[in-house]
């Protein structure tokens, strides 16, 4: 199990490019096919990875490894998401002029930037969709979740009125603190 679980996420680290966002699509479909948590619980994770410390997939992946395998298995995934991202930059630091003069990999590089901005905004519109909708699929009727809306104009207002009122934006820690109290007044009440 635990040599699963690092091949995984060392292919998630190996083959995703821009960054955690990016790295959502592949992680969902990998722990779906290996049917090691269902695909709420994989929101869930990411919701508690965007508002714990750290990059959202080293997040995601202590969390799912952890699910699988206890402190040894969040080890193992952290381990093996790290890993390649690691080794490509050691490389790199290694020929760094040289590689990146080489007019194949600026082309390559100029290439995966629409990809990636693709992959991270097709995350952001699921996650979004999956957070304002009940059971959001296509084959289904789409029921709002209006706790969720309700928060989200929550803080969209609070964020407006504090923007004119302090002529700066709230922070990304406020709003994730604002967020958690709500979340706790709207579905433990």
């Amino acid at each position: 199990m635990l040599w699963e679980i690092f091949i995984t996420f060392f292919k998630i680290g190996l083959f995703t490019f821009g960054g955690g966002y990016a790295m959502i699509p592949l992680i969902k479909q990998e722990v779906i096919n290996h049917n090691w948590i269902s695909e709420e619980l994989l929101f869930n994770f990411i919701g508690i990875s965007e508002s714990t410390p750290g990059p959202i997939a080293i997040n995601m992946a202590t969390f799912i490894g952890s699910s699988q395998a206890g402190i040894l298995g969040a080890l193992v995934a952290t381990i093996g998401v790290v890993l390649p991202s690691f080794i490509i930059i050691l490389l790199i630091a290694i020929v760094f002029q040289k590689i990146l003069k080489n007019k194949f990999v600026q082309s390559f590089l100029d290439g995966i930037k629409p990809v990636i901005i693709g992959l991270i905004l097709a995350s952001g519109l699921e996650i979004l969709l999956k957070t304002l909708f009940v059971d959001f699929t296509i084959y289904k009727p789409i029921i709002l979740n209006y706790k969720s809306v309700l928060i989200l104009i929550v803080l969209l207002t609070i964020s407006g009125i504090y923007e004119k009122v302090k002529k700066k934006k709230l922070s990304a820690i406020k709003l994730i603190g604002i967020s958690i109290f709500l979340g706790i007044m709207a579905y433990a009440i």
